[in-house]
């Protein structure tokens, strides 16, 4: 049986879980579309990650592979458009490491497009009920680099799989956290002026996004335009 790969990630930083991981796990074993669904986790760090992805591409050698990221701030499932080769932190990752405009792939293109059907995924997504959207940028943390190296080790690969990169909002319990975490930390006038609450998406919802996401990749090939929202 063929399969499709999907990747999430470890917790970053003082979070305790990762709406990636989390939601992919829970499909590990499905079959959709004649597919069976192998899922694993990345370590949340620039160099292990994408030797983590390119073992599994040898060894597993899908049909299909679709990263997973968490995207804190955003309200909405979004399918990345594009992977730039740089790495530019302002954050440390899991390893401590915080590179500055560093090439992921030193003399390799400036980008690679996803060879997911993206707009296709959203329209769906949109019809289901979920919220969803494209995004024209993958950031330039982990989540980008590993995105970046999926497509840089595809373009390479004889078989060219399709793969691609998807964007979750947080889970409720990691916002119900944060907010616990901020309010001893600041006296109540201060709570009462505070930033509002991180957007977030049930786990159930993100499964299912990924679920579809999946079933589209592998039904379509053909592109669609979306209508303006």
């Amino acid at each position: 049986m063929k399969t499709v790969l999907l990747t999430g990630f470890e917790a970053f930083g003082r979070e305790r879980v990762n709406p990636s991981w989390r939601a992919v796990k829970q499909l590990d074993g499905r079959t959709i579309r004649g597919h069976r669904i192998v899922a694993r986790r990345l370590p949340t760090t620039y160099q292990d990650s994408i030797e983590r992805v390119l073992g599994y591409l040898r060894s597993i050698r899908p049909a299909l592979v679709i990263c997973v990221g968490q995207a804190a701030g955003r309200d909405e499932v979004t399918v990345e458009r594009v992977a730039i080769n740089v790495d530019d932190s302002r954050i440390a990752d899991n390893a401590g490491r915080k590179p500055g405009d560093v090439p992921i792939v030193q003399g390799g293109p400036v980008a690679y497009w996803s060879t997911l059907p993206i707009k296709t995924i959203v329209q769906v997504l949109r019809g289901s009920g979920i919220p969803a959207s494209v995004s024209q940028s993958a950031g330039t943390f982990v989540c980008n680099h590993v995105f970046y190296g999926l497509m840089h080790a595809l373009a390479e690969s004889a078989d060219q799989p399709r793969g691609g990169f998807i964007h979750v909002p947080l889970l409720p319990e990691q916002v119900a956290w944060r907010r616990r975490r901020r309010s001893r930390k600041k006296p109540v006038a201060a709570r009462v002026k505070g930033k509002t609450d991180l957007p977030s998406m049930p786990l159930k919802t993100t499964v299912e996004a990924l679920a579809i996401a999946v079933r589209e990749s592998l039904r379509t090939t053909s592109r669609v335009r979306l209508r303006r929202r």
